[in-house]
């Protein structure tokens, strides 16, 4: 049975739903065999990992302190061979996907945005050699590669700053949100591996994010408007400052967590992020302050 992917309606707009088995991937995967040694002979060195709190679509086109601090940041970074992107907004259930695309489609998941953010395209080549290289590196679940969804909002808004030319391809990882915190963290414990190949590891998302619960109008500022949100924010830039990955995995017993973790689709990728740093990596704060007064934007890089 081939893998087909629906789509359902969410506060930002749509995500991606990915239903299936390996099995409908096997001709992709066969297809794409001889690719995968000489992706593994290419010259590479360990990339840092990184995780990107990316708020708003509307920082894709907005110059403020955040995205200004992007685009340094990019400029500091190591340029890596591929980029693997962990979204908040391509979420399935029941299975993890990975996108097999040699150019990926820039998707506008969302609604009610100005025209210009549609008008967006992040033309980023895929990678469909790393791609199948990370149905083998994962061991904590099957695979699926995938040609369908593309580069969400979550992957090209940040992008679009840290890497302008878009000259890196880029290829991305689902979230299977069937699965609890620790799995999330051991998949991205398994994707570490890719890192000796010179993948930048990305988790987007953001570790305070209700947007039931911010305050539009809010001007950016280093402090939340709300205290639930200053409090979790500060739990978990303290259980970092200690490598205390078991609380960020058990995040639900943090200060403020049922109310800035309302739901979990985008904390989840910064638990990738984390999985795939090692223990020893400490924690680089790049950017910590918060847009509509709650979104936490922090970002971090490991090694």
């Amino acid at each position: 049975m081939p893998m087909t992917t629906t789509l359902a309606t969410s506060e930002l707009g749509r995500r991606g739903f990915l239903m299936g088995t390996a099995l409908g991937a096997t001709a992709v995967l066969a297809s794409l065999a001889c690719s995968v040694q000489a992706a593994s002979a290419a010259p590479s060195r360990r990339m840092p990992v990184v995780f990107i709190g990316h708020g708003s679509p509307m920082n894709a086109i907005s110059d403020n302190a955040f995205t200004r601090r992007l685009s340094a940041w990019g400029r500091e970074l190591p340029r890596p061979s591929a980029i693997l992107s962990v979204s908040a907004h391509w979420l399935s259930r029941g299975a993890t996907g990975v996108g097999m695309q040699a150019k990926p489609k820039t998707i506008h998941d969302f609604g009610g945005f100005p025209q210009a953010l549609f008008d967006i395209e992040y033309p980023a080549p895929g990678h469909p050699a790393l791609a199948q290289e990370t149905v083998g590196v994962v061991k904590q679940t099957p695979v699926i590669a995938t040609e369908q969804w593309g580069l969400d909002h979550g992957t090209w808004s940040v992008l679009k700053h840290l890497y302008p030319k878009a000259d890196i391809p880029v290829f991305q990882l689902s979230i299977d949100y069937d699965k609890p915190a620790a799995f999330h963290y051991a998949v991205g414990r398994d994707l570490a591996a890719l890192r000796d190949k010179g993948v930048l590891v990305m988790g987007s998302g953001n570790v305070v994010h209700n947007l039931r619960a911010t305050d539009r109008g809010t001007p950016d500022g280093p402090s939340a408007s709300r205290p639930w949100a200053q409090s979790f924010d500060d739990a978990v830039k303290s259980a970092l400052a200690g490598r205390d990955d078991r609380a960020l995995v058990d995040y639900a017993k943090l200060e403020g967590a049922s109310t800035a973790v309302a739901m979990p689709d985008h904390y989840y990728p910064f638990l990738y992020a984390l999985g795939a740093a090692g223990s020893g990596e400490r924690a680089k704060t790049i950017y910590e302050g918060f847009q509509s007064g709650t979104l936490s934007m922090r970002c971090l890089q490991f090694g």
